[in-house]
């Protein structure tokens, strides 16, 4: 039995029980293969298991949920809850109907692959989730962007005209400013989203509630699949699984983390758009906010947004831009030049944000407005400027330096 830090014996897993699985070629191939068979036994997100994974490694923790040895138990996590010896128990059960060469054949019909942490397009920005974060993507379509060059398009299903227009333009016009749009696939503002950025000849980011080899909504099936040709498919759910409200909120997480901003657009009171915007919050990154007609209940919930105080209110893509800063507008600086400093393309606002900065540790947002004397959205929106040209990042509640 291998111990924390070590990549474990090479096992994999099928439901066959009896006989034996192949032998995988190398251990990044049995970390894949056992990645695989974990994403099939729990509900994501799964903080305890995510923890797990990072101590001992997917194949170790595997092998100790199959393992009959009770010296192979697993250690209890440190957040208490339900016990370790429950869980194994609740896993083991499920992982007798895990087939790890089953679903990887079906990802080979249907185009799809595993991403783990540790791939060339695994999204970096992830971490920011902490335990929350995945513990594997299926993907399908081009390679996921690893520069944080996507915004979040998020709005209600029920759109009215006036929102799928807004929507469609303002992701028409990130895809022309070099953005991947981030949406979730469904009717309304998603879709509207997706159509506005592929229209532009950009690509575009579907994160699905459910496996990316099932087209749902239904309706949406010609578009799922154009996405797929010009963009990316992207789920944690392993392949052939269902939509559920509960997977609908959880996913939101993923659509802020993988936005370097978050752009409502249209959002009702009760719309699970807003969730995102939360999770956005939660993160650090900037919330804009698209208003509407003040007797449209379609907006209502846009409007409670920018009541707040921390989003920004956006109306044309330049305002979206200005938030999470021109990707390829101004000529960032170049480092192997010695005649060029980091921050030699900053705007005056930027530079002050960064100026307010320590060299080292760790600043809140509202420590940052005091020190440069900015509102909190302006902060907020020159930190993701910063962000996207690598000179700053989230961490532990505030922002630091690179």
């Amino acid at each position: 039995m291998s111990g924390p830090g070590t990549s474990g014996p090479p096992a994999v897993w099928s439901s066959s029980g009896r006989q034996a699985p192949p032998v995988p070629s190398s251990a990044a191939e049995a970390e894949r293969r056992a990645l695989t068979a974990l994403t099939r036994l729990v509900e994501p997100p799964c903080p305890p298991l995510v923890r797990l994974v990072e101590a001992w490694g997917a194949c170790e923790v595997l092998e100790r949920i199959a393992s009959d040895d009770p010296a192979a138990a697993l250690p209890p996590d440190s957040s208490g809850g339900a016990g370790a010896r429950e869980r194994r128990e609740r896993w083991r059960q499920r992982l007798g109907r895990v087939d790890v060469d089953r679903d990887l054949a079906l990802a080979a019909r249907s185009g799809a692959r595993l991403v783990v942490p540790g791939d060339g397009e695994w999204p970096a920005e992830l971490a920011d989730l902490g335990d929350d974060r995945p513990l594997a993507l299926w993907c399908r379509g081009a390679a996921l962007d690893a520069r944080p060059a996507r915004v979040a398009v998020v709005g209600a299903r029920a759109a009215t005209p006036y929102g799928e227009h807004v929507a469609g333009t303002l992701a028409g016009g990130l895809a022309q400013a070099g953005r991947s749009v981030v949406s979730g696939g469904a009717f309304g503002i998603d879709a509207a989203a997706h159509r506005g950025a592929l229209l532009a000849g950009g690509t575009t980011c579907a994160v699905l509630a459910c496996g990316v080899d099932v087209s749902y909504p239904k309706g949406n099936e010609g578009l799922l699949r154009r996405v797929a040709e010009h963009g990316t498919l992207v789920s944690e759910y392993p392949l052939g699984t269902g939509v559920t409200r509960g997977r609908f909120l959880d996913r939101n997480r993923l659509l802020a983390a993988l936005g370097q901003g978050t752009l409502l657009v249209e959002a009702g009171l009760r719309s699970g758009a807003r969730s995102t915007v939360g999770h956005a919050r939660r993160l650090h990154r900037p919330v804009m906010v698209v208003p509407g007609p003040v007797t449209s209940p379609a907006s209502a919930g846009c409007h409670v947004e920018l009541r707040r105080g921390d989003a920004v209110l956006v109306t044309c893509v330049e305002e979206v831009l200005d938030v999470v800063g021109q990707l390829g507008g101004d000529a960032v600086a170049d480092p192997s030049d010695p005649h060029l400093r980091r921050t030699d393309a900053l705007g005056p606002d930027e530079l002050r944000v960064w100026e307010a900065m320590p060299l080292r540790g760790v600043l809140r947002v509202d420590e940052l407005c005091g020190a440069a004397g900015l509102t909190a959205p302006e902060v907020l929106g020159r930190l993701g400027a910063l962000a996207a040209r690598g000179l700053v990042q989230p961490e532990g509640g505030g922002w630091r330096r690179t």
